[in-house]
């Protein structure tokens, strides 16, 4: 919120000195596409930040809120104590990727607002949001294994229904409430597809992905 805030401000301040003609779209790093300078044209992608920033945000307290504790009967305390740690690292990794990802949009702003042009300026956006997307699986990765803690084994098991897993890796359960929950292989959660939600988040996603790519950027 403080980068997008920050963006928002720049760019008010920038925008009596910005060019006349801006450039919205680059493909390989030269401009393809101009615009006549207007506030929706300036500030478009302070409204990309807008909207990755709360749809992450929805999703980190939905990760924290909403997902299914995966509680060891084994070990149900210390189980417990990490789920909780894990939801909170989880949810702070999710910020700090929609952090990095306004970052990018700030970068790619200014060569708009400034009329810079580069063959690196796809580099702008791109470093950011792959740095913040290596730093959040690394921390994920981590935190992953429930650490001993010396408690007792009770001796009970996981129960773990198959039909809810489509093909291992896919759970679809409609009277489970839980929007996320954890994955059965490798680290993290994954949607409850019985879930109604869960198709409404993946159309955000995949609208707000291909609105930045197509908004600056070709191949």
């Amino acid at each position: 919120m403080i980068v997008t805030a920050a963006t928002g401000v720049v760019g008010v301040l920038s925008y009596p000195s910005m060019p006349e003609v801006l450039a919205v779209h680059h493909a390989k790093g030269v401009p393809n596409r101009l615009a006549v300078k207007s506030v929706g044209t300036a500030f478009s992608l302070v409204f990309v930040q807008i909207g990755v920033t709360a749809l992450l945000m929805g999703i980190a307290v939905s990760v924290f809120f909403r997902s299914r504790p995966d509680i060891d009967p084994a070990h149900p305390a210390g189980s417990a104590r990490w789920h909780r740690h894990y939801m909170a690292v989880g949810a702070k990794a999710l910020l700090g990727l929609a952090a990095m990802i306004d970052v990018g949009m700030l970068g790619s702003s200014l060569l708009m607002w400034t009329g810079t042009v580069t063959q690196w300026a796809q580099l702008v956006v791109v470093l950011p949001i792959l740095a913040g997307v290596v730093v959040a699986v690394g921390v994920l990765a981590r935190n992953n294994r429930e650490p001993g803690d010396g408690e007792e084994d009770t001796g009970l098991t996981h129960w773990d229904d198959d039909r809810y897993w489509r093909r291992g890796l896919f759970y679809v359960n409609r009277e489970d409430r839980s929007l996320l929950v954890p994955r059965r292989f490798g680290l993290g959660w994954t949607l409850n597809f019985g879930n109604p939600r869960a198709a409404m988040l993946l159309a955000g996603v995949v609208a707000l992905i291909g609105l930045v790519i197509t908004l600056r950027f070709d191949s």
